[in-house]
C-alpha cells in the first residue's frame, strides 16, 4: 500500500509540473510548436538517466524512492522518459532488433492509438 500511495502522490505532483513546465517554456516560445512538450520530454528523459544510476544498489530504499520519484513523479511527469529508459536498457543489452522494433512498434502503435481515438469520439460526438 505504501508504494502506491507513493507513486500515486509522485503522479500527482508530476502531471502538475508537467502543465507548468509546459507553460513555462510557452512565455518564450510560440505555440505553433509543441516546445513545452518536447522539453518536458528531454528533462524528463534526463532526470530519469540520473535517478536510475543514482537509485542503483539502494536495495529497498531504493524501491521505495523508485516507486515516487521514477513511477511517479516521473511517470506523471512524461512516459516518454520510460519509452527512452526501456529502449535505452535494449540498446546496452545489445537487443538491436527488440529495440529497434519497440521503437517503431510504439511510434507506429501509439500514432494509430490515437488516430482511432480521435476518430471514434469525432465519431460519436457528432
Amino acid at each position: 500500500m505504501r508504494t502506491l500511495v507513493a507513486i500515486a502522490a509522485g503522479g500527482a505532483l508530476g502531471s502538475v509540473a508537467r502543465y507548468l513546465g509546459g507553460a513555462a517554456v510557452h512565455l518564450w516560445l510560440p505555440r505553433t510548436f509543441p516546445w513545452g512538450t518536447l522539453a518536458v520530454n528531454v528533462l524528463g528523459c534526463a532526470a530519469i538517466g540520473v535517478l536510475w544510476v543514482w537509485l542503483a544498489g539502494r536495495g529497498p530504499a531504493g524501491e521505495s524512492l523508485r516507486a515516487l520519484l521514477i513511477i511517479g513523479l516521473l511517470g506523471g511527469f512524461t512516459t516518454f522518459s520510460s519509452f527512452s529508459l526501456e529502449t535505452l536498457l535494449l540498446f546496452e543489452q545489445h537487443s538491436w532488433l527488440r529495440a529497434g522494433g519497440y521503437v517503431l512498434a510504439s511510434l507506429a502503435l501509439c500514432l494509430a492509438g490515437c488516430w482511432a481515438g480521435v476518430q471514434l469520439a469525432r465519431h460519436f460526438s457528432g
